[in-house]
């Protein structure tokens, strides 16, 4: 397997093992279902109280301080159309050409280090000056020289940050969180530019994270601003996906009862066809002569109660079914008074002849 994508897999379980409250996100649930599906238990929501220092808001949404936002609609726009949320300090993209990553597997010698390190010190003196582009340039070539160091791509990332180039800073840190998953820094400089970008949940997430692995008042005040609108983002998904589950609810009901229906009819329908199912031939003693539904007097058998109600009888309908194929064998049923009955009563109603 790639040893990336081993190493971000690696990243992912320990950020879950950290802070379980991730897979609860709505993001995740298909996640939830696989491992549901493999027989794992989904841990409940954790309640934190004081984990981290300075009050950095690291606990659950709140679910009931908040008012309830308007329902969203059921079949047209977004689903988060219809939400109010400040974009002060929101910016464009940048669209710039990805950046250089230097060689993931490159092999890095100690002197290749040692420039690294030089290059960095260069960088961070640029950076005092104000000189953003010159620092930029500086860990660029730090990252060529030793490409295994998630410490500068989250150092390359916070200049991008101050160059308002997010996306740039993102690529950045994600490479030094795949590299190392429990460095706070690129957790703080990738929730900085989903903030930048608008991205308030992935802003929260990350910001959450990163006051998690190492605190940062920073990281913490930022999060304080981001978190209020994360929650409503959530909270407006969650009221739309109970509507939906209703509606498929209700839907899904609305097709039973239609299919029972149908079937009920169905059943009704096969019932008025089986005291017509099995005609004696003509001259059958005591019975109609044989034909089809729509003879003569026939109506008035379908609107006979007694005769419907003795045809369901399973040894009625044994009896004419047994009759019918061979009319000689009613004598067989001379000492049966429920199925002689019934051949008088069918002999009245279609005029045959009374039976001795």
């Amino acid at each position: 397997m790639d040893p990336r994508k081993v190493s971000e897999l690696k990243g992912f379980v320990q950020l879950c093992e950290s802070n379980p409250g991730i897979l609860h996100l709505p993001e995740m649930g298909f996640f939830r279902i696989w491992m549901e599906d493999m027989g794992a238990t989904i841990p409940p929501l954790p309640k934190t109280h004081g984990s981290c220092q300075g009050g950095c808001p690291c606990d659950p949404p709140p679910t009931t301080s908040s008012p309830p936002e308007p329902e969203p609609a059921a079949t047209t726009g977004s689903e988060e159309s219809d939400i109010e949320i400040d974009d002060e300090g929101v910016i464009e993209p940048d669209t710039d050409e990805p950046q250089e990553m230097g060689i993931e597997d490159a092999e890095v010698t100690e002197e290749m280090m040692d420039q690294a390190n030089e290059r960095k010190m260069e960088a961070i003196n640029a950076l005092g000056e104000g000189d953003l582009q010159k620092a930029l340039d500086l860990f660029t070539e730090a990252v060529k020289l030793n490409p295994c160091s998630a410490m500068l791509y989250a150092k390359r990332a916070s200049v991008f940050i101050k160059m308002q180039k997010p996306n740039a800073a993102i690529r950045d840190c994600d490479r030094a969180i795949s590299i190392n998953p429990d460095s706070a820094q690129p957790y703080k400089w990738r929730g900085k530019a989903h903030r930048l970008l608008g991205h308030w949940e992935d802003a929260a997430k990350d910001l959450a994270t990163a006051c998690k692995l190492d605190y940062d008042e920073d990281a913490s005040a930022m999060l304080k601003e981001v978190q209020p609108k994360a929650n409503k983002i959530l909270e407006h998904r969650r009221k739309y996906e109970r509507k939906r589950e209703e509606k498929e609810i209700k839907e899904r009901q609305e097709r039973i009862k239609k299919a029972r229906e149908e079937h009920a009819r169905a059943q009704r329908e096969e019932e008025a066809r089986q005291p017509g199912g099995g005609y004696f031939p003509a001259g059958a003693a005591g019975f109609p002569t044989g034909g089809p539904p729509g003879m003569p007097g026939f109506s008035e058998f379908l609107k006979d109660p007694e005769l419907l109600n003795a045809m369901k009888d399973p040894e009625v309908m044994a009896a004419f079914q047994d009759v019918a194929q061979n009319p000689s064998n009613i004598a067989n049923y001379q000492s049966n008074p429920k199925i002689m009955a019934l051949i008088t009563k069918l002999g009245a109603k279609f005029g045959a002849p009374p039976q001795p």
